[in-house]
């Protein structure tokens, strides 16, 4: 596993972040900055309602009552992120987030870690690999068929730096989008030289186009592959040094994982030694059932350290946020699906 050290340079604390401000400035009565509120109305998207709005106060609450416990519970997690300082890591950390299983939370692990990541003051870079395009449709980067994307690095040998856009709620973070024609770069691909390395060498011309032009590295590349294990997959196998797979916490989940690790352990054999598994994130976890609990506990068992003690619950709010072109980090920062990724994040970059 790969642990970053903690260098000199330090980001702003962690309460910058929307799920923790939003939080305390609705205990005070304080007016929670419009500068999200204002994107959201740029763009004809209707206000939201929050999650907690219909909750009573805590004082009303009986102390021994599920939602009071659960109040509780969530103060206290936000009160552990308060001025929290995140390490910025010595060099790139290059993650892909992979499960060949559909559903289980890739792409909305990868724009949400990415958003808390970059809110925190960390550079960050989105890589969409997934022909559907529903990481560039949750950060709000267009993807129509006339965009120049990613498939245009992969197949047509564009530079990374033509191709990548800024997204419009979130300062320090950028997008590699996906077009509908990456649904045929397997077949393309197929006959290319050098296939498997071509977004690794993308990857690395960007680092010295950045450098180049006096621009600050980046700090993580988040690389959101599609549901299968193809060449676009193989090929951000190579261009990674980390793997996070995002597992449902159901049985389904565990019988893919193991050929999903028997595909990194040929990769690592053939075609990137420095690969490995670094991280697992438990997502749509119910609570209220045992299998969860037990799917938790197996695989924590079998892989103590690459675990994050974060899990992410089942949430309506992170189902509804890509309907607004938006993470649920500005969607509705105050939920605990929100919150539930900021902890994952800051758990990541202390790694």
């Amino acid at each position: 596993m790969t642990s970053s050290e903690t260098t000199s340079q330090r980001i702003p604390p962690f309460v910058s972040l929307g799920s923790t401000r939003s939080f305390l400035q609705g205990q005070s009565g304080i007016n929670q900055s419009d500068s999200v509120d204002e994107r959201r109305v740029a763009r004809n998207a209707p206000a939201v309602s929050r999650e907690t709005s219909s909750l009573p106060a805590i004082d009303d609450l009986d102390d021994g009552s599920p939602i009071a416990r659960q109040l509780m519970s969530e103060n206290k997690r936000r009160e552990r992120l308060l001025g929290r300082q995140l390490p910025r890591p010595e060099r790139t950390r290059i993650m892909t987030i992979a499960n060949q299983k559909g559903g289980v939370g890739k792409t909305t692990t990868t724009v949400n870690i990415a958003a808390a990541l970059a809110s925190a003051g960390l550079n960050v870079m989105v890589i969409d690999i997934d022909p559907q395009g529903n990481a560039s449709t949750a950060l709000g980067v267009p993807h129509h068929a006339e965009i120049d994307s990613i498939y245009d690095v992969l197949i047509n040998d564009f530079a990374l730096a033509d191709v990548v856009a800024p997204c419009p709620d979130i300062d320090n973070l950028i997008v590699a989008p996906a077009t509908i024609h990456l649904a045929g770069a397997e077949i393309e691909l197929v006959s290319l030289v050098a296939r498997e390395q071509r977004l690794r060498r993308a990857i690395e011309g960007y680092g010295k186009h950045r450098e180049a032009n006096g621009e600050r590295r980046l700090d993580f590349i988040f690389i959101d592959c599609p549901p299968s294990l193809g060449l676009l997959t193989v090929n951000a196998f190579c261009a990674a040094n980390e793997v996070m797979i995002p597992i449902q916490c159901e049985y389904y989940a565990l019988e893919g994982l193991s050929q999903l690790l028997k595909n990194i352990e040929m990769i690592q054999k053939h075609l990137n030694s420095d690969l490995v598994v670094s991280t697992i994130l438990l997502t749509m976890y119910d609570g209220r059932t045992n299998l969860a609990a037990q799917v938790a506990a197996d695989v924590r068992e079998h892989f103590p350290q690459q675990v994050l003690r974060a899990v992410v619950p089942r949430s309506v709010r992170i189902s509804e946020a890509p309907s607004y072109q938006q993470t649920v980090m500005t969607y509705d920062p105050s939920s605990t699906g929100a919150l539930s990724y900021l902890e994952a994040a800051a758990e990541l970059a202390e790694r």
